[in-house]
C-alpha cells in the first residue's frame, strides 16, 4: 500500500480522530506518517460504532473487526481504479448497521461459525454497490460529509465499480455453499433494483400515495435489512417461525431507518446529515413529509408543493419548509418511524432471551436517534 504523507485538513477538531490517537497512545498532533484516508478510517468507523452504541459494539467487537478486515481483503483487484474507488466508498464512514444486524441476528439465533462474518461483508458490499448506483442516478455530490464517488471519479467509474461490488458479493455468497442463502440474496438484489426503478417512476409525480411510498421504501431500503436479519436465522438453521420473526424485525427496522432519513432531509442540517439538505425536493421525490403536507396543507400550499415536485429544484424550499412545519409533516413521519420501531421490537421479542436479542431491540430504538 502506498502511504500518502500529508496532513489532513480539518476545519474543526475531529473528536473521533483525537480519541483514536489517545486510545493508541499516539501524539494527536503528529499527522504526517499516517494516511488519514486509508490507514485509520476503518478504525474510526469501528470507534464511531462504539461511540454511538457501545453495548452493542462490545458484544460483537471481534466479529465487526473481522468483517472490516474481510471487506478490505476482498476489495482487492488487479484493476487499480477499482481498488481506489472501492476503498474510497467503503471507508467513507457509516455505522455498518446492516452488517451489525447480520451478526446480532446470527448470534441471537445460536450461530457460532464464521459464516455470519462472510455474510455481513456480503451485505455491506451489496449496500455499497446500491449507494454508488444511487448517487449516479440522483446526481448526488455529497454523502456522509464528503464528495460522492461519482463526483470524484466520474459516473462511468462509479457505476462499473458498483457492478464489481455486486459480483464480488455473489462470489462470496457462493463460497458459503448454502443454496438457501443464495436464493435470499439473489431475490433481495432483484427487489432492490425494482425499488430503484419504482422510485424513478415516482420522481416528479405529486400524485404518489402513501401506499406507493411505503412500497418503494420497502423495496429500496427495508428489503436489505429484512434479508440481513433473515440470514442470521438461516445460517443457524433455525425454524421457519424463528426466521419469520427476524425477517419482520428487519423489515420494520428498515422502514424506520428510511422514514427517519426522509424526515431528516427537511429537519436537519448538511453538517448533521452529511449530505445536502433538500436533495429529495430538488430531485422531485415525493417522500412522506411532502405527501402529508399536501394532504393537510391549504390549497395554495398544495399547489406550491405539487409544482415543486413536478419541476424539481429547490427554489421554493423555504416556503415549503414552512408548510411542512405548519402541517406537522415531520412529526407525522417520525411517528410512523416510531410505530415501525415498535413493530420491530415486538417481532424480535419472541426470540429466546439473550444479550444479542436485547442488542437488536436497542438497535431498533437507536434508529430513531440517528443522524447519518
Amino acid at each position: 500500500m502506498n502511504i500518502c504523507l500529508h496532513k489532513p485538513t480539518l476545519k474543526q477538531p475531529n473528536v473521533l480522530w483525537l480519541l483514536f490517537f489517545v486510545q493508541q497512545g499516539l501524539d494527536p498532533t503528529d499527522y504526517k506518517i499516517y494516511d488519514y484516508r486509508v490507514f485509520i478510517r476503518n478504525k474510526l468507523i469501528i470507534l464511531s460504532n462504539s461511540y454511538f452504541f457501545p453495548e452493542i459494539h462490545a458484544l460483537i467487537n471481534d466479529d465487526l473487526s473481522a468483517v472490516d478486515a474481510l471487506i478490505l481483503e476482498r476489495l482487492q483487484s488487479d484493476v487499480v481504479l477499482i481498488n481506489q474507488l472501492g476503498r474510497y466508498i467503503i471507508s467513507g464512514g457509516g455505522k455498518r448497521i446492516r452488517p451489525v444486524v447480520v451478526l446480532l441476528a446470527a448470534r441471537a439465533s445460536g450461530a457460532t461459525g464464521d459464516e455470519a462474518i462472510q455474510l455481513a461483508a456480503v451485505i455491506e458490499f451489496i449496500h455499497t454497490a446500491t449507494l454508488l448506483h444511487d448517487d449516479v442516478v440522483d446526481t448526488s455530490d455529497l454523502r456522509r460529509g464528503k464528495e460522492t464517488a461519482n463526483a470524484v471519479f466520474g459516473n462511468q467509474a462509479a457505476v462499473l465499480t458498483g457492478d464489481f461490488l455486486y459480483s464480488r458479493a455473489f462470489q462470496m455468497m457462493v463460497e458459503v455453499q448454502q443454496m438457501r442463502l443464495m436464493e435470499i440474496l439473489s431475490e433481495t438484489t432483484n427487489v432492490i433494483a425494482e425499488g430503484e426503478v419504482l422510485q424513478l417512476l415516482d420522481c416528479n409525480d405529486p400524485d404518489t400515495t402513501e401506499e406507493r411510498y411505503f412500497q418503494v421504501i420497502y423495496r429500496k431500503t427495508a428489503k436489505l435489512f429484512e434479508a440481513s436479519a433473515q440470514l442470521g436465522a438461516v445460517v443457524a438453521q433455525q425454524s421457519d417461525t424463528f426466521e419469520h420473526a427476524l425477517m419482520e424485525y428487519g423489515k420494520h427496522l428498515g422502514n424506520a431507518f428510511q422514514l427517519v432519513d426522509d424526515a431528516l432531509d427537511y429537519s436537519a442540517t448538511t453538517e448533521v446529515m452529511g449530505k445536502n439538505i433538500g436533495d429529495d425536493l430538488a430531485e422531485g421525490k415525493p417522500t412522506l413529509p411532502l405527501i402529508y403536507a399536501m394532504q393537510q396543507g391549504t390549497a395554495a400550499e398544495r399547489t406550491m408543493i405539487r409544482e415543486a415536485i413536478e419541476q424539481g429544484g429547490g427554489e421554493q424550499f423555504d416556503p415549503i419548509m414552512k408548510a411542512i412545519g405548519r402541517t406537522g409533516a415531520i412529526d407525522y413521519t417520525l411517528q410512523a418511524a416510531r410505530q415501525a420501531v415498535e413493530q420491530a421490537v415486538t417481532a424480535v421479542s419472541v426470540l429466546p432471551e439473550s444479550s444479542y436479542r436485547d442488542a437488536l431491540i436497542a438497535l431498533a430504538h437507536f434508529t430513531l436517534k440517528r443522524t447519518l
